[in-house]
Formats: C-alpha cells, sequence, structure tokens
C-alpha cells in the first residue's frame, strides 16, 4: 500500500513540476519596458537624474501601470525640467507621438539640445494667477490644442493649482483625450481631508483628486501603490531633508469613457 501511495506521490509531484517551473520563471519584458529601459541608459539624462530611479520614481513599473506604448500619441502636462519628458520623447519616438503642454514653453529650447526634436510644445492658451497661498495658482485660462490623444501624464503637479484650477485643466484633459483615452496622475500624499498648512501645501489629497477628475467626466480605473512609502507619516513638507524628496505618492488611471 505503501508503495502505491509513494509512486502517486512521486507522479503529482513530477507531474506538478513544469507548473512550478513556470512560476518560478521571469516573465519576458514587454516592448514597453524595453523601450523605457533604453531611454533611461541614454547619454542625454544625468547622473542626478538616474539617481531618482530606483527606488523613487520607478519610471518602467509606472508607465507600464498606465499603460503606454510606443506607438501612442501621448501629452505631458506641465513637464518641468523634463525628467519624464526625456523618457517618453525617446520611447515615442520612431512610431508614436509625445507633446509637451500647459507651462511647457520654457522646456522648447532644450528639446534640440537632447536630440528630441520630434517632441511637440503645445502650450495653447495658458493665464495663470496668483491664489493668495503659497505655491498654489488659479487658471484663467487653460486650452491644449492636441484632440485624439491615447494618454495625458501629469507628475507632481496637480498639488500647485487650486480645486477651480484644476477643474479647468482636467475638463482641457477631457476633451483633448480620445474616447477610451488614459488620464494619469501621480503627486505627493496629503491626509484626507486635512487642512492646509505650511507643511502640507506641496500635497494634494487623493480622494479630493479622484473625485474632481470624476465631476469632469472621467472614470476612475485604477490606482497603484508603486510610491507608497511607509516612513513617510505625511506630515512635513515633501522637500523637507528628512524626506528628501522621495515622499509617499499616489498613483491614479482614469479613463475617458467611450461613449
Amino acid at each position: 500500500m505503501k508503495s502505491v501511495l509513494s509512486i502517486a506521490l512521486v507522479a503529482f509531484v513530477l507531474s506538478a513540476l513544469p507548473a512550478y517551473a513556470q512560476m518560478g520563471q521571469a516573465q519576458p519584458k514587454s516592448e514597453t519596458a524595453i523601450a523605457i529601459e533604453k531611454a533611461l541608459a541614454s547619454p542625454i539624462r544625468t547622473a542626478e537624474e538616474r539617481a531618482r530611479d530606483m527606488p523613487e520614481r520607478k519610471p518602467v513599473q509606472t508607465l507600464e501601470f498606465f499603460g503606454l506604448k510606443p506607438d501612442m500619441t501621448v501629452i505631458e502636462i506641465m513637464p518641468g525640467a523634463g525628467w519624464y519628458t526625456k523618457i517618453l520623447g525617446q520611447v515615442l519616438a520612431d512610431q508614436g507621438k509625445l507633446h509637451v503642454a500647459v507651462g511647457a514653453a520654457r522646456l522648447a529650447p532644450r528639446l534640440k539640445e537632447w536630440g528630441l526634436d520630434k517632441v511637440q510644445v503645445v502650450d495653447g492658451k495658458f493665464v495663470t494667477r496668483p491664489s493668495g497661498q503659497r505655491g498654489v495658482f488659479d487658471i484663467e485660462t487653460v486650452e491644449i490644442p492636441v484632440k485624439n490623444a491615447d494618454m495625458v501624464l501629469t507628475f507632481r503637479n496637480v498639488h500647485n493649482m487650486t480645486p477651480a484650477a484644476r477643474g479647468l485643466l482636467n475638463k482641457a484633459i477631457f476633451d483633448a483625450l480620445k474616447p477610451g483615452g488614459v488620464y494619469g496622475v501621480v503627486d505627493h500624499t496629503r491626509r484626507h481631508n486635512e487642512p492646509t498648512s505650511p507643511e502640507n501645501w506641496r500635497r494634494a489629497d487623493p480622494v479630493v483628486i479622484i473625485k474632481e477628475a470624476l465631476d469632469a467626466g472621467f472614470i476612475f480605473e485604477a490606482f497603484s501603490d508603486l510610491h507608497y512609502r511607509p516612513d513617510d507619516q505625511l506630515l512635513y513638507d515633501s522637500q523637507r531633508p528628512s524626506i528628501a524628496g522621495y515622499s509617499d505618492r499616489f498613483t491614479l488611471k482614469f479613463r475617458k469613457p467611450t461613449r
């Protein structure tokens, strides 16, 4: 009896080995991941930029979460100094297209220097005014002169706007996307319902950001904990030396309805 059971057990283990082996195998990299990693290795990126790749910004995982593909038309909102522009511009150079918009004009001279001639600056009308709150502005007018984009992305910008300003921006983004297009947002996390203070103004409440996007007509599709940081207690400014710019961040994915 024991021998029969032993034989049966051995047979079960052997039959299961291919499945266990498959589970242990690394999954092949996607076309997007390969393209992003190539861009990350580009000489146009500085040592300071490379230092933020991991564990802070995680560009491969973040852009794959949003669903980036090399043949997409993408708009980057408020590209700042171009950290993500250098990556997106290379990934989309051959098959897709990258537009930088809303406060992007200052980046125009740098694009040629970086060899990103195909990236288009499409600022349109963008008029801001002071809100009376440190680091936060209001918007009088914002236009994005691109239609039927596959994706719009913005990184660590929405905290700099009043709710009214974000409402105008959300509408402009909604209009720029094609039906089914993706809107991706990353920003520094603020505690839910916490009043604004000198310590948290550079943070945003993700619940508020979700509600504002829903009010603009978007579908809330997914969130990621990629940028969760357990030792950031959300008490202080994201630029505090103790956090060193590596704050807890929310990562939200919205989609424009198809009808």
